[in-house]
């Protein structure tokens, strides 16, 4: 992992698509700096590839889609996003990259139309060091940078609609090749408050991970140290377009 400074994520720009796997998976350091973009007046959707519904060993899927979804959405809701749209035929803990996701984030990106795409991390490992990274994160983060190319050209996927050229960036959250920063000082609070709205995920779940607060914070302080002026940051790996 880099230890460089942080640069200043890009700022010029007014409608964002988070993409990914999971929910929660926004909630752990993302959402803070989305917080920052919707109080700026920035317009961003989220787009979940499936519903979490294996995510709660306790609790049978067809019980645990539903409660996960509600509580996307009520986490979304903390940090200013409204629209919260779920993929069907993706199911949780079997996601495969292939033609059929690329399909459906590009249709997403045609709907929407962002300037910004996130999407969550792709790499093998996580930025921090800590521990190796799963298939649905993989396939998700791969298939949505491919998506962004795809929703660009005309010949592909003609069905759905107009192509879009649009998208200037992609960011990966909690990336090993995090390079840009954003500031979460005055967010870092909503930012765990959406986390903790994740309320069954999280009481399932256990360990360091499953306190919102602290877990969130000390991260928040780690990425700081490398953003000047910042007592709370999140971290992306920035590619351009």
């Amino acid at each position: 992992m880099s230890e460089q400074p942080l640069q200043p994520m890009p700022e010029d720009w007014t409608r964002g698509l988070a993409v990914v796997a999971h929910p929660d998976d926004l909630e752990y350091g993302a959402a803070s700096a989305i917080a920052r973009w919707t109080d700026g007046g920035r317009d961003v959707a989220y787009l979940l590839v499936c519903r979490g519904e294996a995510g709660i060993d306790t609790m049978p899927p067809a019980e645990c889609g539903p409660v996960r979804e509600a509580e996307q959405r009520a986490a979304a809701a903390e940090v200013g996003v409204s629209v919260v749209e779920f993929l069907d035929g993706h199911p949780d803990g079997l996601i495969e990259y292939g033609i059929p996701l690329r399909r459906d984030i590009a249709a997403a990106i045609r709907r929407h139309r962002p300037e910004l795409v996130v999407t969550g991390n792709f790499h093998e490992t996580w930025y921090g060091g800590g521990g190796r990274n799963m298939a649905d994160h993989i396939a998700v983060g791969r298939a949505c940078l491919d998506a962004v190319r795809d929703a660009a050209n005309r010949w592909l996927f003609p069905e759905l609609g107009e192509p879009w050229q649009g998208v200037r960036w992609v960011a990966v959250a909690g990336s090993p090749l995090s390079d840009h920063g954003v500031a979460v000082d005055d967010q870092l609070d909503r930012g765990i408050a959406s986390l903790a709205a994740h309320r069954a995920y999280l009481a399932a779940l256990g360990g360091d991970m499953a306190e919102p607060g602290p877990f969130l914070r000390s991260h928040a302080e780690q990425a700081a140290a490398r953003l000047p002026g910042a007592r709370f940051a999140t971290t992306f790996e920035l590619i351009e377009v």
